[in-house]
């Protein structure tokens, strides 16, 4: 038994006590009782001493020996997790000890754990714990060895991570392989996997010559589905060569994909553990977003090699560290294979949508967390996205060829070290020659800053003054902000949309303003007349702007700016308006209608020959109800969900011959290819399908339309377009979606990835009645609770997803959410407490919808046994 968790502070970190340079472990594989042998070279660290305090969780201990003599019972002590031996050498001594675990008992998939009938294992943050007991924090770095034992025919393949440097048989039926990997690594990077799998193999050739073994192992139903993800790989490793200089180290490089997995991968040195999801594809089950999906993932979880297996963290409070970093890294990758543009748009859009949620609710946190409860919960788009949104002022600020310049420093410094936040930021301090100690405040503040812009030109001076003000919400961890350091990417247009030389570095047109006080001033001279003013070029900080421009200027930069960030945010922006508008002449019962600005704006868009079609999809797209909701004092859910909904059914009458005739233009003439000009067109395609099959919410759908959703679907041959199709229809007209989502189960039943996406669909709908539908296909035999790609799509789609309906007035939809985490956490906490998150913003609704959330959440806080992990959401969310 473990005792509940205490919050932890970065404030009282302390170094280990102990060291172990080198941790020898033999598994021996049962489903209910694996054997765990670690043997531990361990020294006292410099200041160290003491009693030695192993973590270890979940387990059953049955041996603990010291320098080879076996211990008695009362020379050591197990208890609320920790396996405590008072007395230990002054010098280096060696530690064994046995334990066993029971893997097919493991519902938390952390540690060890069956899936599909395949042992694998999940360590990071502290699952090595529930495998054998260690001193399980990411400063002790070891060299690890580790021999896997297990029956020949249940398990034909045995992997560890590190390079393969023996095996062989057993007399009783079982062999053996030992892996040695030769760089220091923490625990959590500690990596098994075993069972009935099949290997794709290929190689690669590092710039300086050494052959690469590369492994994909997956299930024998899956061997097709693959050669996506090995070339991705390929390709991530080029990249990685010449952009940041890294080589792969070890002589083989394996992925494995399993069905059942907490996160999308893990980084595990050599031997990743993938989530299924994020590997498997064929042109007929997996869409573009899954290619592009599987490609950025692939190289993220390579990227770790370095930045973050190589130099790892310090404590876990410095988690950004590789992980906001190894995002920008996987940024600037999938920016480079599809579209920058296109990418900078995507990521922008999700720290608006998302992060700045998340900064602004009970669970706020910056980016380097004070405290935590259970570091589970900081797994989070702070740490992440905007994590690497910081690495990305970074490299505004330096430019590429200093920053590329701190990239090594860093790598020289710290190579086998585990290391900090500041430690990173000292190494770009060195690489441009100024000090970030402002900048740092990105990692230490929470919440989202918000600046205030004001735009004054004087005829007859010929100038423009721009005054930019900074102030930042209150959050958790402080009431009083100090002002953030941001780089602030600015252009001048002109009345006919033509750029003004303002620049001041390689692009003449873009000015890079530093911010560093609450209030400054800028001015822009030599200017005959008002200019129009494009401001926060490419999402250069991640904040929130209050910019007064008219519909005029809006307009304007929509359709001329050379910025494609700035194009895509005016359009949004000028929607949003309307949008907002609308949403209060709905409230006082009068008609909706859309502005004809923004109709015109938007046939421009579905005219236009030139531009990258990716970009025309997403300019095309409204804003979505969560980011116009972020911009109401009181969140009104169901009005949010109609005026849309409207918005994008007139939208598709009014321009029903553009988008008819875009949308037979971007017809394939062959069969499916996967390339990123491929993906684009099938977006924008499937975009003018979206707004000619939304309905209007007085009338059914159009027959002809109807039957044209209907047709693609039955003609397509990949599944971008047939869930474009199916979507389109399922949200169009209850019996006719009823009958093709039948047809589409019927055919892909046997297919758990594809099944997901049915279970979005349905979780999704916007039609009445879809809460009781999806009360029903938690019983379905397509659906499980132990599964988390079947409980994300299912039950977080539907109660993060889809507002209009979760957000019924009546509470169903809390109700539905609260009986399902009460259900969850006893299998799976880290997933309970992912589902936690609609609740959370509880405050920000009506008083009817705040109180039905929050008896929700009493309820769930009230049960008599909680996961630290939802009990720290529960809790902080009502404080």
């Amino acid at each position: 038994m473990t005792a509940q968790k205490k919050e932890t502070f970065l404030k009282d970190y302390t170094p280990p006590a102990y060291l172990v340079d080198r941790i020898d472990l033999r598994i021996e594989l049962d489903p209910q009782a694996t054997l765990v042998q670690a043997t531990l070279a361990c020294r006292p660290n410099i200041g160290g001493g003491g009693p030695l305090v192993l973590n270890g969780e979940r387990l059953t201990l049955e041996r603990v020996a010291l320098n080879g003599d076996e211990l008695p019972a009362g020379a050591y002590s197990f208890a609320d997790g920790l396996l405590t031996i008072p007395q230990v050498p002054d010098g280096p001594f060696e530690v064994f000890v046995e334990t066993r675990v029971n893997p097919a008992g493991n519902t938390e998939l952390e540690g060890l754990y069956l899936s599909s009938g395949n042992y694998c294992t999940q360590c990071e943050a502290e699952g090595f714990r529930t495998i054998t007991c260690f001193p399980d924090r990411p400063d002790v770095m070891s060299v690890f060895t580790t021999t896997v034992v297990g029956d020949r025919t249940a398990c034909p393949v045995l992997l560890a991570g590190g390079n393969l440097v023996a095996s062989g048989d057993l007399d009783d039926g079982r062999h053996w392989t030992t892996w040695h990997d030769p760089f220091p690594r923490p625990c959590y990077l500690f990596a098994l996997v075993a069972g009935n799998l099949v290997r794709i193999s290929d190689s690669f050739t590092t710039r300086s010559g050494r052959r690469i073994d590369l492994h994909i192992y997956v299930e024998p139903r899956n061997r097709d589905k693959c050669d996506h993800a090995m070339h991705s790989l390929k390709k991530a490793m080029r990249w990685d060569e010449e952009r940041f200089g890294r080589e792969y180290d070890l002589d083989t490089y394996m992925i494995v994909a399993v069905d059942d997995f907490n996160m999308g991968a893990m980084e595990n040195k050599g031997l990743n553990v993938f989530n299924s999801k994020y590997v498997l594809a064929l042109p007929e089950t997996a869409t573009d977003i899954d290619y592009e999906g599987i490609e950025a993932v692939i190289a993220h979880e390579y990227f770790h090699n370095w930045t973050g297996n190589r130099i790892t963290c310090r404590d876990w409070f410095q988690l950004s560290l590789k992980e906001g970093l190894t995002v920008f890294r996987d940024q600037e990758f999938t920016g480079d294979s599809i579209s920058r543009a296109v990418k900078r748009v995507q990521d922008a859009n999700i720290i608006r949508s998302f992060q700045f949620r998340e900064d602004s609710g009970p669970m706020a946190h910056p980016v380097r967390p004070a405290s935590f409860v259970e570091i589970n919960n900081f797994y989070t788009l702070t740490v992440y996205n905007k994590g690497a949104e910081v690495i990305r002022m970074l490299h505004t600020l330096l430019g590429p060829a200093a920053f590329r310049r701190g990239m090594d420093i860093y790598f020289e410094r710290h190579d086998g070290q585990a290391v900090t936040c500041d430690d990173f930021v000292a190494a770009m301090e060195s690489a441009w020659g100024n000090d970030l100690i402002q900048f740092k405040r990105w990692y230490s503040q929470a919440g989202t800053p918000e600046l205030t812009v004001r735009a004054e030109y004087d005829q007859d001076r010929r100038q423009l003054t721009l005054t930019v003000d900074q102030t930042c919400p209150p959050t958790r961890e402080s009431s009083k902000k100090e002002p953030f350091f941001m780089p602030l990417a600015v252009g001048l247009l002109d009345a006919d949309g033509r750029s003004i030389p303002v620049g001041d570095g390689h692009d003449p047109n873009t000015r890079t303003l530093i911010l560093a006080e609450p209030s400054q001033s800028y001015v822009f001279s030599n200017l005959d007349a008002p200019p129009t003013v494009s401001f926060l070029r490419g999402f250069s900080a991640p904040v929130k702007v209050r910019f007064d421009q008219s519909d005029e200027e809006l307009s304007r930069l929509m359709a001329h700016d050379p910025d494609p960030f700035n194009r895509w945010d005016a359009g949004q922006k000028l929607a949003l308006r309307f949008l907002l508008e609308q949403i209060e002449a709905f409230r006082r019962g009068e008609p909706i209608v859309v502005d004809q600005l923004l109709v015109h704006g938007l046939r421009n868009l579905l005219l236009d020959r030139v531009a990258d079609p990716a970009f025309l999809a997403l300019a095309l797209t409204l804003p979505s109800e969560n980011w116009i909701g972020q911009q109401m004092p009181v969140i009104d859910p169901v009005a949010v969900f109609q005026v849309r909904q409207q918005f994008r059914a007139l939208i598709g009458r009014t321009l029903a011959t553009e988008l008819r005739l875009c949308h037979e233009t971007l017809a394939g003439d062959g069969p499916y290819r996967y390339s990123a000009e491929e993906a684009g067109r099938r977006a924008l395609r499937n975009g003018c399908l979206a707004y000619l099959l939304a309905p209007d919410l007085d009338s059914r759908i159009d027959g002809a339309l109807l039957r044209q959703g209907i047709r693609q679907y039955r003609a397509s041959d990949n599944m971008t377009d047939t869930i474009a199709a199916l979507a389109g229809v399922v949200n169009a007209d209850l019996e006719a979606g009823t009958e093709l989502l039948a047809e589409f189960y019927d055919r892909w039943r046997h297919d758990p990835l594809v099944v997901d996406k049915w279970l979005i669909l349905q979780a999704g709908c916007t039609l009445p009645g879809t809460l009781d539908r999806v009360k029903k296909l938690t019983t379905h035999p397509g659906f499980s609770h132990k599964n988390p790609n079947k409980v994300r799509s299912l039950i977080g789609t539907f109660c993060a997803g889809n507002h209009g309906q979760f957000h019924a007035a009546d509470g169903g939809g809390y109700l539905f959410l609260g009986d399902q985490v009460i259900l969850l956490d006893p299998l799976n906490p880290q997933i309970a407490a992912r589902m936690l998150t609609p609740l959370t913003q509880w405050r920000r609704y009506d008083p009817s919808r705040q109180q039905l959330m929050r008896i929700q959440l009493e309820r769930i806080g009230g049960q008599p046994t909680l996961s630290d992990d939802v009990r720290e959401v529960v809790e902080k969310s009502l404080a």
